[in-house]
């Protein structure tokens, strides 16, 4: 029997909520295959600060540097209990970027997915979702704006100033582009290339980069879109979308968009891929004004895991079969307070309640 290691960062807020759901889905879907997971909880975030005095700690690089695939809960405090923590420690500084720059985890997908029998979470109109919303994000996330050179002070004229540096080479272009075009190939062999080329000379170079890589692929249909106009068309119409390909800074806003158009980014898991080392999270923040009160829904926690089946441990079924069962727990009805409002139709469940529905509906699923 095969023996894979997860490290679990827990993280902030909601997080440990979320992350005991995905725990219980990944438990079964051992039981249900021929597989082991040893499962490791690690520290990471701002209450890694607190316990250990720095967000991702050595202990905890240690054990994902081991570990076969690191499954990530959302991070991050309130404005006012983040100023508690060195700006150069906040767990977005401190944690989250080094474990994107340690593992080069230069490929974040992320999919906007609604069915036509969960339109009514979305805040559009019916006649604009159509028969659902089925799209994917690429996002390049370990360049540009986020990790370029950095620098503040005060200038000759006595102002304080701020200069961050957006750079990418072609390499780095050049590998997400590979990425974006070998999943078009596997859906509709369309590819929305998403830039800023009239204003920005980076933009430039990376649409040439992307049409040098596209002779490779000649069955996939480029489409440039500027990221404004993109930003518009997700609302108007995100049925002509499929996948969708940017830059850092492009892709960290649209994605959140795209949570945006489905509801909520409770509905938005992702995967971070590295040439030798992957890590999953949800796309949402760790919701501390919720936080203990078992009401976050685990959706993108355990869809996270559904990533991490089929990205990480070629699980291609079992990965679809938690897909279904997540779904087919919301299409009976049910759906947790931070998804709908009280008297909406639904039947209200807890955090723990929706992650054990999920855990039944897998039960039945058929095993490969």
């Amino acid at each position: 029997m095969a023996t894979k290691k997860i490290a679990l960062l827990d993280g902030d807020g909601i997080g440990p909520e979320i992350m005991t759901e995905a725990v219980k889905v990944l438990n079964l879907v051992a039981e249900r295959n021929a597989i082991e997971f040893d499962l490791v909880h690690g520290a990471f975030g701002a209450s890694a600060y607190f316990d250990h005095g720095h967000s991702f700690p050595d202990a905890t690089k240690a054990l994902c540097d081991e570990a076969d695939a690191i499954l990530k809960g959302p991070i991050g405090l309130s404005h006012e209990e983040s100023k508690k923590i060195p700006v150069d420690m906040q767990p977005e500084r401190g944690a989250l970027l080094p474990l994107r720059r340690r593992y080069n985890t230069f490929a974040n997908f992320r999919p906007v997915f609604l069915p036509k029998g969960l339109a009514h979470f979305s805040p559009l109109k019916p006649e604009i979702i159509g028969d659902g919303i089925d799209l994917i994000i690429i996002r390049e996330l370990v360049g540009g704006l986020y990790f370029g050179n950095k620098e503040s002070g005060v200038n000759d004229a006595g102002l304080r100033y701020v200069k961050e540096t957006l750079e990418y080479d072609e390499e780095q272009i050049a590998r997400i582009a590979r990425v974006a075009f070998e999943t078009s190939m596997k859906r509709k062999k369309v590819l929305h290339n998403i830039h800023k080329s009239n204003v920005l000379k980076s933009s430039v170079l990376w649409n040439e980069v992307l049409e040098e890589v596209g002779r490779d692929f000649p069955e996939v249909k480029i489409v440039h879109i500027l990221v404004d106009a993109a930003a518009t068309y997700l609302c108007l119409n995100p049925g002509q979308f499929d996948v969708m390909v940017m830059e850092n800074m492009f892709g960290d806003i649209l994605s959140d968009q795209g949570g945006g158009i489905l509801g909520s980014l409770g509905l938005m898991p992702s995967a971070c891929i590295g040439p030798d080392k992957a890590y999953y999270e949800p796309s949402h923040g760790s919701a501390p004004d919720i936080a203990g009160k078992n009401i976050a829904n685990p959706y993108s926690m355990i869809g996270s895991v559904a990533m991490m089946l089929e990205m990480s441990f070629a699980m291609d079924q079992e990965a679809r079969n938690v897909w279904h069962a997540m779904q087919s727990v919301f299409a009976q009805g049910y759906s947790t307070p931070d998804l709908s409002k009280p008297g909406s139709g639904v039947k209200m469940i807890d955090t723990s309640g929706f992650g054990d529905l999920v855990v039944e509906q897998l039960r039945k699923q058929p095993v490969a």
